[in-house]
């Protein structure tokens, strides 16, 4: 698997799915699977009992962990996401460009579409 294009705290829109169209901050991103997930978006409710706290009997009874129904994202694909642009607001496909910063080359990511092509890495 390639390197992801996205990372931690870029803004994306969904393209497919439950929630297409919809767009959310990335909070963690799994390369090795491929995969993003993604704050708000894809959100799965698991049913959870209450059971007592690891290392919680230090400070008199023992604590719980609170039941319920829980709502939490799950991983989607990373080619289920696309990459919001910060300056012009749209979702666009990443390129990569040279660029030279205190003697070193750094390749930065930059917009795709046409008339914007702005750097996304401030």
């Amino acid at each position: 698997m390639a390197g992801l294009k996205v990372k931690k705290g870029d803004v994306v829109q969904m393209l497919t799915g439950k929630d297409r169209g919809k767009q959310g901050r990335i909070l963690t991103a799994q390369p090795t699977e491929g995969r993003v997930v993604v704050e708000n978006l894809n959100v799965a409710r698991r049913h959870t009992k209450p059971r007592p706290m690891r290392d919680a009997s230090r400070m008199g009874g023992t604590q719980m962990t609170p039941g319920g129904i829980i709502d939490m994202p799950v991983a989607v694909p990373v080619s289920n996401v696309m990459l919001v642009c910060p300056t012009c607001k749209q979702p666009t496909r990443v390129g990569y460009k040279t660029k030279e910063v205190k003697g070193e080359t750094v390749k930065v990511r930059v917009c795709k579409r046409q008339g914007c092509g702005q750097e996304i890495d401030r």
